[in-house]
């Protein structure tokens, strides 16, 4: 048995048959090549799968595809428009942030909805919002220094 769904991703509409059983993680990354999520601790504990759906950040490992039906998805692939680099990726790269970079893409993702949400942002509130991305690299106060970055030169 397979459940049609019709979203938007990265600002396309999809439309698609998926079992029920399938993680939105898996079908960003197996059905539509979205490579750029990652799929970390499978527990939505790490936030390497971290995307935004409908303008949330939100863990795709705890989502079935079929409960994102009707919404909007943006992946990293999708954070960029018209081809230049979003602010954060350009903090990020300035910062030296990445490492061994698996987790970079959900950090981005949730550092993006932050920036949405409060364009200024404390460490206070870089802290709580970041909280459920790990790094274990621990880039963290590099993670820090790149969203203030991005916040200052938007």
């Amino acid at each position: 048995m397979t459940l049609s769904i019709s979203l938007t991703v990265n600002g396309k509409p999809v439309t698609a048959d998926v079992e029920p059983h399938i993680l939105l993680v898996q079908f960003l990354r197996e059905e539509l090549r979205l490579t750029g999520t990652h799929i970390g601790c499978d527990t939505a504990q790490c936030g390497a799968c971290t995307v935004h759906l409908d303008g949330h950040a939100i863990k795709s490992c705890n989502i079935l595809a079929a409960q994102a039906d009707g919404m909007s998805v943006t992946t990293i692939e999708g954070l960029s428009k018209d081809g230049a680099s979003h602010a954060l990726q350009r903090a990020w790269v300035a910062e030296d942030v990445p490492q061994c970079g698996y987790c970079q893409s959900g950090q981005i993702m949730a550092a993006a909805a932050l920036l949405e949400d409060k364009p200024s942002p404390t460490d206070a509130d870089i802290d709580r919002a970041m909280a459920g991305n790990i790094c274990r690299c621990g880039t963290y106060g590099r993670i820090r220094a790149a969203i203030h970055r991005a916040a200052r030169e938007g």
